[in-house]
């Protein structure tokens, strides 16, 4: 949208949010409310080393359909699942390469990386788990029937990779009609990042992590069709304003609160009507607000 156009719009637009109804982007769709969608972020991490195979599985067995990874690039261009820069936190690196600090993916191949042990720090029975490529961790989710809210982490440190994701992505059959229907969302806290992605494939669904302000959102409606939060920054009064906007595919706007781990918080903020909530514990929070997916395709797809 040009900048004149929001000028022009955004007013409108601001009244129209501030009388929005609750329950707005799913009843209008629906005609009739249910329970925000549940993510497993970085599979069900809370009881599986995150971004692992092994996470994947994890929220597959307890019946997740959602579930939420990290992309990053190794130095020999491969795409990686792991959400730091660095493998230190999550990884026997510095045993295996001690003299490679501050051990940077970037700085890595995918396969010094593949050498690495990425379960044992979270517990014995994950040891010798590794660092999945982006390839195949597309491919345990299709296996295991599942969805992928896609993160791209850190795009300023690998430029294409938006293109480079997409490409993998098209590879392994995610770009079809059925999958970007209802089964994928790529997002990112960089809003070029998401814009790029938006305009090389539109039809892909797209997410922008954070809380821009509702002056901006006009903007935002151009190219992405969520807007994904921290849950303490979320208000009934902002969750209402996004979705009285439209997104790039004609849907209202989205919102998918994220990272929410216990019960009483996730009623908090289901009641605020978000569309979904993202957690290392998908059970704790589905229990606590019962979601109803895949009922009707409105909040898990179109």
């Amino acid at each position: 949208m040009h900048a004149r156009a929001i000028a022009v719009t955004t007013t409108a637009f601001l009244g129209v949010a501030l009388l929005t109804p609750l329950s707005h982007a799913r009843t209008a769709q629906s005609g009739e409310d249910e329970g925000p969608t549940v993510v497993a972020h970085r599979g069900a991490s809370a009881y599986a080393p995150e971004n692992t195979l092994a996470a994947v599985d994890k929220a597959a067995e307890l019946g997740i359909r959602w579930v939420e990874n990290d992309v990053q690039r190794t130095r020999d261009g491969e795409l990686v699942v792991l959400h730091d820069d660095s493998l230190r936190r999550t990884t026997d690196v510095e045993e295996v390469f001690p003299d490679r600090s501050p051990w940077k993916v970037k700085d890595f191949t995918a396969a010094e990386i593949a050498r690495l042990d990425a379960g044992s720090w979270f517990g014995s029975e994950y040891a010798g788990a590794r660092v999945p490529t982006l390839k195949q961790y597309v491919e345990r989710v299709e296996h295991n029937h599942q969805k992928l809210l896609l993160e791209l982490k850190n795009p300023q440190l690998y430029p294409g990779i938006e293109q480079q994701t997409l490409k993998v992505l098209a590879n392994e059959g995610w770009l079809d009609r059925r999958h970007v229907a209802g089964r994928l969302v790529v997002q990112s806290f960089s809003a070029d990042s998401i814009r790029t992605v938006h305009e090389i494939k539109p039809a892909v669904k797209t997410g922008f992590l954070g809380t821009p302000p509702v002056s901006d959102l006009p903007e935002y409606a151009g190219f992405t069709d969520q807007i994904n939060p921290s849950h303490g920054s979320l208000s009934v009064s902002y969750v209402s304003s996004v979705h009285a906007f439209t997104g790039p595919h004609g849907r209202p706007m989205e919102v998918f609160a994220w990272t929410v781990d216990d019960a009483a918080t996730a009623r908090r903020i289901a009641g605020y009507d978000v569309d979904g909530i993202i957690t290392n514990k998908p059970d704790v929070v589905r229990e606590a607000v019962g979601e109803e997916e895949d009922r009707n395709g409105a909040s898990t797809g179109w």
